[in-house]
């Protein structure tokens, strides 16, 4: 029998409320033509890009801060690691050093079980019921109630006195002996200050003493330097009243022509002392340049009828290019005419083919009740 008499779930009644509620405000948005763009609710699009913006630098501050906490959470890992390294090296090196210092094998409780001097020590196998040699099995005594267990733990207390003690009195040979060698080194440190000190000092004199060796030095030069300064210009004055006198009476001044004569040959002359050329050497000069004018009017010639060949093969060559020109428009408007064909025929295949489509294919083509039937709900 079913029951139908269920209380109404309000949760539920409120979510669906809540879904018919926004479903009517997005029709309004959708159909409203001055909110509508293109059909696109822009603002509940702008509304998604908040929300996402704000959900990515929700979860861009939560993976920053797992970030942090995982770097600080690995830093600490790594120090307590490293702690825990360095006391279990602690521990080693301490139980390794405690093992070489009283836990030799003479001293182990198994020692009876693999002494090669066993057989030499060896007692009977049974002198009596507090034999200390019985073990478990035979029900005579158990581990800490034996008989020399007060005697055995007072020679460990002494013995740990004993280490104690020792130990005591190394560290305090080792304070000794460290206060010893800092004494040694302050020392010497003191020691090594005072001989810098001596040796700067020395340092000092000496510099002084070059420095006074060099200002002499340099006073004697700049006194030699005058000295030969005072003579130079003195030289260079007797020097110059020489050469005034000369010059007045040289040659130069006089204009004779014989000193225009060079010693390389008769061809040559001394040019600060020429007077100018001779008819004959004005008439060679003349003959000469007429020759270069010659030559010059010659090669020019030349040039002429090179640059004309050259101009010949240019022409030749435009009119070749000319005529190659000719035929590549040629056969280019050839292609042209090819390819409009080639279109042409296209065009009529593709007429015939939208034709067979109208006619043949679409030919149920959609009325008004089928536009009708859309915006009729937000989704």
């Amino acid at each position: 029998m079913y029951k139908l008499d269920l209380p109404i779930d309000l949760k539920e009644q409120a979510a669906i409320e809540r879904r018919r509620n926004l479903e009517l405000e997005r029709q309004s948005r959708i159909f409203n033509a001055k909110v509508r763009t293109i059909g696109v609710d822009v603002q509940s699009l702008k509304e998604q890009v908040h929300d996402r913006d704000l959900q990515e630098q929700r979860e861009k501050e939560r993976h920053e801060s797992f970030a942090a906490d995982m770097i600080r959470n690995d830093k600490i890992a790594e120090l307590l690691q490293r702690r825990q390294e360095q006391d279990m090296r602690n521990l080693n090196t301490a139980l390794n050093e405690f093992r070489d210092l009283h836990q030799q094998p003479e001293g182990r409780r198994e020692w009876d079980l693999y002494d090669p001097e066993a057989k030499k020590k060896d007692k009977p196998a049974r002198v009596s019921d507090d034999d200390p040699r019985c073990g478990p099995s035979s029900i005579q005594k158990f581990d800490g109630e034996d008989l020399g267990g007060k005697e055995r733990k007072k020679l460990m207390e002494e013995q740990m006195r004993e280490w104690t003690m020792k130990q005591a009195k190394e560290k305090a040979l080792n304070k000794k002996r460290q206060e010893e060698a800092d004494s040694l080194y302050d020392l010497h440190r003191r020691e090594m200050d005072q001989r810098a000190c001596e040796l700067q000092a020395a340092e000092e004199a000496c510099r002084r003493a070059i420095n006074e060796a060099t200002r002499d030095y340099n006073k004697s030069l700049a006194d030699e330097q005058a000295e030969k300064n005072r003579l130079r210009s003195e030289q260079d004055l007797d020097d110059n009243f020489t050469e005034l006198a000369n010059q007045i009476n040289s040659d130069m001044l006089t204009e004779n022509p014989d000193v225009a004569s060079s010693a390389f040959g008769p061809h040559r002359v001394i040019t600060d002392r020429w007077k100018g050329m001779s008819p004959e050497q004005v008439a060679d000069i003349r003959r000469t340049q007429e020759l270069q004018r010659q030559e010059k009017h010659r090669i020019k010639e030349d040039e002429a009828q090179r640059e004309q060949e050259w101009n010949d093969q240019r022409l030749a060559d435009a009119r070749a290019g000319i005529l190659m020109d000719r035929e590549q428009e040629r056969l280019r408007k050839q292609l042209e005419r090819q390819q409009a064909a080639a279109n042409s025929r296209l065009s009529e295949e593709q007429k015939a083919h939208n034709e067979f489509l109208d006619k043949e294919v679409y030919t149920n083509p959609p009325t008004a009740a089928y536009f009708q039937q859309f915006n009729k709900t937000s989704r």
